[in-house]
């Protein structure tokens, strides 16, 4: 009787297997399709922040064409394309998505960010005033404040780059960015307090080390601020404090930050080397 039931159950399980050649099967193999074998968000993410972007690019690529119906993949293709610098080619497929039904401001918001590192500026305007004033983001303002930048509308660019920078954990970027503006106006004393609040943040940030060094020298202070740096850091600094003291008409400093900046580098520093001969032989610009 024992050795019947077993028999019954090897049956069962053989028609169990044999019903996998039927619609059981199709969704085991749409599980075991190459696009779901891993949690698709997961990886979507992975390759737009930690892949290669030329590999990130070719993925969405390949997973667009494939299924040309699902808006995330042209999505993540769109992105891919902007992350690897290739922002050109990155606006035609954002058009198609801001005109699509599955459109989020979010779209426009990146739609914006791609005309911008395009060189479209009026496009991008156009993109962000579509974009409802509920959707307020960080990156929203951020490209909302380099227009009003572009356009020299300081109170709105303020304004902007404050918001933005209380919209983020990571602010470094934007202060900088804020303090370049305040630089390229002529307001050095506040574009020094900006990049000291950046390098706060980050201390890493080598374009905002050498932006303070130059809102420094633009207030003929020809001394290195008391921040972290590397010793080649350390002569790179000296060779901008340097340069900025000879574009001022202080040669004499100039000169001897240039030679600090030399014997400072710990290998050969070809550009202070070429700068200080310019000097010497009366060619500096």
């Amino acid at each position: 009787m024992r050795l019947q039931s077993m028999g019954w159950l090897c049956v069962a399980g053989a028609f169990a297997l044999a019903g996998c050649d039927g619609p059981g099967r199709v969704d085991a193999d749409k599980a075991l399709d190459p696009l779901n074998v891993i949690d698709e968000s997961n990886l979507s993410e992975l390759m737009l922040t930690v892949a290669d972007p030329e590999e990130a690019v070719a993925y969405f690529r390949r997973a667009a064409t494939e299924r040309p119906e699902r808006t995330d993949l042209q999505r993540g293709l769109a992105r891919s394309l902007v992350r690897a610098g290739r922002a050109t080619e990155a606006i035609p497929v954002w058009e198609r998505l801001v005109e699509g039904a599955e459109a989020t401001p979010e779209d426009r918001v990146s739609f914006a960010g791609a005309l911008i590192r395009d060189g479209e500026w009026d496009r991008a305007k156009t993109q962000l005033d579509a974009v409802p004033p509920t959707h307020e983001t960080f990156e929203r303002y951020r490209l909302e404040a380099m227009i009003a930048d572009m356009n020299q509308q300081w109170d709105r660019a303020d304004s902007f780059y404050e918001t933005a920078v209380g919209l983020t954990m990571r602010p470094a970027g934007v202060l900088n960015n804020w303090g370049f503006s305040k630089l390229s106006r002529g307001d050095h004393a506040a574009a020094e307090r900006l990049f000291v609040e950046a390098l706060g943040h980050d201390r890493t940030l080598f374009t905002a080390k050498n932006n303070l060094v130059l809102a420094r020298g633009a207030q003929r202070n020809y001394t290195l601020p008391l921040i972290q740096m590397t010793q080649i850091e350390r002569a790179e600094l000296l060779h901008t404090l340097a340069l900025t003291a000879v574009r001022q008409g202080d040669v004499a400093v100039g000169r001897g930050l240039l030679e600090e900046a030399i014997d400072s580098h710990p290998r050969h520093f070809e550009a202070a080397v070429r700068s200080l001969r310019a000097l010497q032989n009366n060619v500096i610009n």
